[in-house]
Formats: C-alpha cells, sequence, structure tokens
C-alpha cells in the first residue's frame, strides 16, 4: 500500500504517542494507590471521570471553532499544541502527591486531547489516499494496536524494575518526540483558498514519496 507523506507522519506520530501513553496506562491505578496521600481506587476512577468530562464538554465547541476558520493551519497549531500538552503531563505526576493534584493533572490531560483528537482524526480523515480509505485506517489501528500492547508489557516491567518515575519520564520524552514529529505537517496543511472555500486535499499538494 502507498501512503502519503501526511498519513505516513500522522500514524509515525500516534505510534509513538500512544506506545508511550501505554507504558503506564496499565499501572496508572497502583501507581494513584503508593503514590498519593489517601489515593485508591476512588481517586484514580475520579482522575479518569476528570479526564473523559473535561474532554466531552471542551472538545466540542474547540471542533467547531476550527470548521469555521478555513483552512488546516488552525487544525495543525491545535493539533500540536494539545500533542504537547498532553506530553507534559506525566512529568507533572511526578509532583503530585494530593489527590487534588491528580484531578488537576486530569483535567489537563483531557484538555491537551480535546484539542488533539479530533484535529487529528479531521486531518488524517482530508488526507486518506482516495480508494484507500478503510486500508490506511486500518493500517493505523493495527500499527498503534501493537505499539500499545508492546509498551503496556514493557511499562510493568520498567515500573518494576526502576520504579515510577522511570516510568513518567521516559513517556514523557517518548510523547514530546511524537508531538514534536507532528511539526513535519506544516508544509501540507492545506492553505485559505480563493472566496474563501477550503481547498481540496490532494490534487494541489504532491505528497507522496
Amino acid at each position: 500500500m502507498r501512503v502519503n507523506r501526511v498519513v505516513k507522519i500522522l500514524i509515525y506520530s500516534d505510534l509513538i504517542i500512544v506506545t508511550a501513553f501505554a507504558l503506564y496506562g496499565p499501572i496508572f491505578a497502583i501507581f494513584i494507590s503508593q503514590q498519593i496521600v489517601g489515593g485508591g481506587v476512588r481517586v484514580a476512577g475520579l482522575a479518569a471521570a476528570v479526564y473523559w468530562v473535561t474532554r466531552a464538554i471542551v472538545q466540542l465547541p474547540i471542533s467547531r471553532y476550527l470548521d469555521r476558520h478555513d483552512g488546516e493551519r488552525d487544525d495543525f497549531w491545535a493539533l500540536v499544541g494539545g500533542s504537547l500538552l498532553v506530553s507534559s503531563v506525566p512529568l507533572l505526576y511526578l509532583f503530585a502527591s494530593e489527590p487534588f493534584h491528580v484531578y488537576g493533572i486530569q483535567f489537563l490531560y483531557g484538555l491537551g486531547d480535546s484539542l488533539a483528537v479530533p484535529t487529528y482524526l479531521a486531518v488524517f480523515g482530508r488526507h486518506v489516499d482516495p480508494g484507500h480509505s478503510s486500508g490506511e485506517w486500518g493500517l493505523r489501528s493495527t500499527i498503534v494496536g501493537v505499539g500499545a500492547a508492546a509498551a503496556g508489557a514493557a511499562g510493568g516491567i520498567l515500573a518494576d524494575k526502576f520504579g515510577f518515575p522511570a516510568v513518567l519520564v521516559t513517556t514523557s520524552a517518548l510523547s514530546f518526540t511524537g508531538a514534536t514529529m507532528l511539526l513535519l505537517l506544516y508544509g501540507f496543511m492545506l492553505p485559505r483558498a480563493k472566496g474563501g472555500h477550503r481547498m481540496p486535499a490532494h490534487a494541489p499538494i504532491k505528497e507522496h514519496g
């Protein structure tokens, strides 16, 4: 399957970021129980709720705002900014000691994903190769899934041998790498077209290579 550069960059970036967060995802509740004063299953559950409530509330108005602005440059900056914000989350956990720290960090996590996830899906969807939509979405899902599976096992081993800080720093370093990779997309983002209409996704841009 011949995949254009935008889709390749998005897949590689997502592979790195999702793999990074899969390192500590399976051990997050254990981290809360052992490292947070008064932490436990309840705090871990509320932390997950804060993330999802934040994302559910924030991402819709952000998506509507971006849809009202022609071109992909706004989408690009939302994607990069959100990914960088998400990448900072594991580092913030190094300084967390109270449940309210956890909730605040999860709020930032939800805010970052509110920026990054809808724009990722939108840019990916606009740049898939005609006639290969299912194949390229499937390729992304498979590659990211394999990376996440391997990282889930590795995260437990890393935490057992070197402790939670090592997992958090590794997660953040990998995620920042994936987020920085998104900067390569800038030259491929669709500009504002004459008359205020969005330019077609494929015809004016040579993306293959």
